[in-house]
């Protein structure tokens, strides 16, 4: 599932598309519930005669402010992607959504397990207000990040995980942000010492920055996998010390990686660099290690 490098990725490319002040002219619809809420005839409604005015990100989703007042949500899902292309280009059988332009240019939404969504909101806060802080924001503190670890009791990754503690992680970096921390997965957060915290937080941030320089991680050359507006894959797999690196040497100490379950979701960490959680009684304290 595209993670916030690869949306942040999707949003920029979008942006040097050149297609915000364009006049969409019409709609397209191959896939009827991939809008949210809405008939394909109301959305068509909606969207003619409507430019684009600006495309931004929020967590996972991508943000287009349009000029009669509404937003247009995207969420990717798992196979989701978004391509600028001449309306004579041929159709792709997995193509759900098209935005046609006055231009002669088409907005196309490809998406062949047919989970991603598109909604059509008056006021978007309804649905992003419920998510947590962005955490490449300047207002994203450590400081803010430590009384926010030290409010839970859940353990690290699926408190990272969960959109509404902070926004537009996913599995590929919480694994690579706890390894460079030296967290184990399991550690409870509220039992991660202040000074540990501030480096999980640095980590954060340097994993998602290094992804989105790198323009997003494609772990497959398949058309399900990550892809660019320009149909380009991302160079952030070949930087990837864990995430799918199970069997392989840890790139600092020479320790088998090792793929675990955490919450449900596959994990992966070295058992040295990231040393389990030792066994001890509920407090309301951090731990001091």
């Amino acid at each position: 599932m595209p993670e916030l490098p690869e949306v942040e990725t999707v949003v920029r490319g979008l942006q040097c598309a050149g297609i915000c002040g364009l006049e969409i002219r019409a709609t397209r619809v191959e896939w009827a519930r991939t809008l949210a809420g809405l008939s394909p005839v109301a959305f068509d409604t909606a969207m003619r005669g409507v430019s684009i005015r600006c495309i931004t990100r929020r967590a996972k989703y991508i943000v287009m402010t349009l000029s009669s007042g509404q937003t247009a949500l995207v969420h990717l899902r798992m196979t989701g992607s978004l391509r600028v292309v001449d309306a004579v280009a041929p159709m792709d059988p997995y193509e759900r959504v098209a935005l046609i332009f006055a231009d002669g240019r088409e907005l196309r939404f490809r998406d062949t397990r047919k989970f991603g969504r598109w909604y059509l909101l008056a006021d978007p806060e309804r649905m992003l207000g419920r998510l947590g802080p962005e955490p490449l924001e300047d207002t994203f503190t450590p400081e803010q990040f430590v009384d926010m670890l030290r409010k839970h009791r859940r353990m690290l990754k699926p408190l990272l995980l969960d959109q509404s503690f902070v926004a537009g992680l996913g599995n590929i970096y919480v694994d690579e942000a706890l390894f460079a921390a030296g967290l184990h997965p399991c550690r409870i957060a509220s039992t991660v010492h202040k000074v540990r915290a501030r480096r999980l937080h640095q980590c954060i941030q340097a994993v998602l920055h290094l992804g989105i320089e790198r323009m997003g991680t494609s772990l497959g050359t398949g058309a399900t996998h990550f892809y660019s507006v320009a149909g380009r894959r991302g160079r952030n797999q070949d930087a990837l010390q864990v995430f799918r690196r199970d069997g392989e040497a840890c790139p600092v100490c020479g320790t088998t990686i090792r793929r675990i379950v955490v919450g449900q979701r596959s994990t992966h960490i070295c058992t040295r660099c990231q040393p389990p959680p030792r066994i001890r009684p509920p407090s309301k304290t951090l731990d001091a290690t």
